[in-house]
């Protein structure tokens, strides 16, 4: 059966956070947590100089890590995680063997009392500031060092890790109080049917995946069930957490031609302790057949033979179908120099669930001039457990295994997506202030300075409040509101003020990127942003320029295509104004194929930006001036306004002509 995306709603909810919250699901494909991870260059920690640490055989490796290495902004209140390839044993994961340690200000290392947990498939190591019980936050704009040492063993064999593996990260200037979300589910191994599918295969197993981190420890047979109406019996199976997605995997198959539901409860909570705001329901109807057809890779970043590929690059796997998350780890994912086949380098791997893509991130840069080969091992499994199609050499289909051949000269990485420093978690920042008419969700935080002003009709006359209540007909915020001169629990201004100027600084700098695309491929006409459907326009990587104007006009659909490369960056760099078109009942769209993430999309705008009404965005707007958007729409994105100096808000949404208008921060 082939694979489709499910980004659903559950019809039957009735209370309105529940309603809200799964208006909000319909919007985004999830991006793919954990990842990451290296060496410490000040530790001296995993990693040697002039190519990439080898693991020793049959040693469990760090596979990804929350948060990734060298992040900026991460919330002060969420847990760090590191995930094993193998079950460890729990007696070597503890506050000897993964550590924590923040940088003061004279830049010494010292220690961060935390508990430290594994989760019940293992693999998963929690670090916890303080205590599960009593969390503690990390210190504001710091930067921190987390290290598995090697005293951490793997359960079979009491075998190490090969070296001690360290990653470093910067905090954020705020804590994370916005409730997790659903993205995308999988009813046994289909993604993006709307509930009420049917003909499902029997033997799959049942995932959603999040948008955000999860607390593995919070994702049980207790938060997620799998129930069907009599004479069917519930199904029996074990429900485990990998990634940023929770799986249910039967222990047999189920019933043909039966209704199932699946339920991810309020007990689900992300790294900072945030609860699902309201349970998440869907449902679909089993066919008669199994699903026995073996996953394939389709596709490659470097492709097969590439030469003169940069020694930073991470490594793509493209699967024909969404594999299991508990298989996508650096033991059935492995880089060798062709010369020396025996050898695995150290890296992680992170997997994004809505376009089955698995990256590689060596933990550190490549040798320069070198041949390599990469093999994604038939360990790999789809939904329904069949092995990945591993052809022997020389053999149909390729590209698995394959090879590349680095540069011999350092070449130019490609180009970077902006620091947003400490405005990375919010969904709107502001220094105009901000109007709001109609429901509108904003998953995220907002900050507004200098100008506080917020009206919120025909909800509360000021919604310039640090917690906002849940508001059926004006604006509700699904995190915090930070604004200038905010009492406590606000900061009395500090932080929006900071949050405002990183907006400035993050807007200078995208205007700064040169064109990627030389000699003139990188201009874009004014009105160019997307074409006609069904074929639309597309996009590859890089860094674009429009001199004056930017339009999506209705109907358009502008396609950026990562080709295979989750890491893809795509700047829009917009002379004057950016402005949607879309309307209702001709709506445009920014769609997202082939490993595009709307995390590392950038519209950098010189003055003002408008979106029309029931438009598709994904993507991050830095607008000099004012941002202007319309009930229907959904934002996959970041919408900063005011960088060059003034610009605030102005969303409207008039139900139940236009639904609400929804902002969620990508991750």
């Amino acid at each position: 059966m082939s694979k489709t995306s499910k980004f659903e709603k559950n019809p039957g909810r009735i209370r309105f956070l529940t309603w809200f919250m799964a208006m909000m699901l319909t919007a985004f494909a999830a991006g793919c947590g954990g990842g990451g991870g290296g060496g410490d260059p000040v530790l001296g920690l995993s990693g040697t100089p002039g190519g990439p640490a080898a693991a020793a055989p049959n040693a469990p490796t760090v596979t990804a890590t929350v948060p990734v290495r060298a992040i900026t902004g991460m919330p002060i209140n969420r847990a760090i995680t590191a995930t094993l390839s193998q079950a460890m044993a729990p007696a070597t994961i503890t506050s000897t063997t993964f550590l924590l340690r923040a940088f003061n200000s004279t830049g010494v290392l010292s220690a961060v009392s935390g508990e430290v947990s594994l989760d019940p498939t293992g693999t998963i190591a929690t670090f916890t500031p303080g205590t599960r019980a009593v969390p503690v936050s990390l210190a504001p704009a710091t930067s921190y060092t987390a290290t598995i040492t090697t005293g951490a063993k793997n359960l079979a064999a009491g075998t190490a890790i090969a070296a001690d593996y360290s990653w470093s990260f910067n905090t954020a200037l705020t804590a994370d109080t916005t409730s997790p979300l659903v993205l995308a589910t999988a009813a046994y191994g289909t993604t993006g049917v709307l509930t009420g599918a049917t003909g499902l295969p029997v033997n799959r197993d049942s995932t959603a995946t999040f948008n955000e981190d999860m607390d593995a420890a919070t994702i049980t047979a207790a938060t997620f069930t799998l129930t069907c109406a009599a004479p069917c019996v519930n199904p029996a199976g074990v429900v485990s957490y990998s990634g940023r997605t929770a799986t249910f995997n039967p222990t047999g198959d189920l019933s043909p031609a039966t209704l199932y539901t699946s339920t991810i409860t309020t007990g689900a909570k992300d790294l900072a302790g945030n609860a699902l705001a309201a349970n998440y329901v869907w449902t679909w109807t089993t066919g008669a057949a199994t699903d026995t057809t073996a996953p394939t890779v389709t596709l490659t970043n470097p492709a097969a033979l590439a030469i003169n590929v940069p020694v930073t690059q991470a490594i793509n796997a493209t699967f024909s179908e969404e594999m299991r998350q508990g298989t996508m780890i650096t033991t059935n994912f492995t880089l060798t120099e062709t010369a020396n086949p025996n050898v695995k380098l150290l890296g992680t791997v992170a997997y994004d669930v809505a376009n089955s893509i698995a990256t590689f991130s060596p933990t550190s840069d490549l040798t320069p001039d070198t041949d390599y080969t990469v093999t994604v091992t038939n360990a790999a499994q789809d939904l329904a457990g069949n092995a990945l199609l591993v052809p022997a050499a020389g053999g149909l289909p390729r590209p698995n295994p394959w090879t590349f051949r680095t540069a011999a000269v350092v070449v130019p990485p490609p180009a970077l997506a902006i620091n947003l420093r400490s405005a990375a978690t919010f969904g709107i920042a502001s220094r105009a202030g901000l109007t709001s008419s109609g429901p509108v969700v904003v998953n995220g935080d907002v900050a507004l300075s200098p100008n506080p002003a917020c009206v919120n009709v025909p909800g509360p006359a000021n919604c310039a409040v640090h917690t906002m209540a849940p508001n059926a007909l004006g604006l509700f915020v699904n995190g915090s509101v930070w604004f200038a001169a905010d009492p406590p629990p606000g900061d009395n201004g500090g932080t929006a003020l900071t949050v405002t100027n990183d907006l400035t600084t993050a807007w200078n700098e995208g205007l700064a990127k040169p064109d990627t695309l030389a000699p003139a491929g990188g201009t874009v006409a004014a009105g160019a942003l997307g074409g006609p459907l069904p074929t639309g326009k597309t996009f590859l990587p890089g860094v674009y320029t429009a001199t004056t104007t930017m339009n999506l006009a209705a109907g358009n659909l502008a396609i950026l295509d990562a080709v295979g490369n989750p890491n893809a960056v795509f700047i829009f760099k917009v002379g004057t104004a950016l402005t949607d078109s879309g309307i209702l009942a001709n709506p445009s769209e920014i769609r997202l194929t082939n490993g595009a993430q709307a995390r590392n999309v950038w519209f950098v705008v010189n003055g003002a930006a408008t979106l029309g009404t029931g438009t598709k965005w994904n993507g991050n707007i830095l607008a000099g001036g004012t941002i202007v958007l319309s009930g229907g729409s959904t934002v996959n994105g970041r919408l900063l306004a005011g960088a060059a100096g003034a610009g605030g808000f102005t969303m409207t949404s008039t139900p139940p002509l236009e639904p609400a208008l929804i902002i969620t921060v990508p991750q």
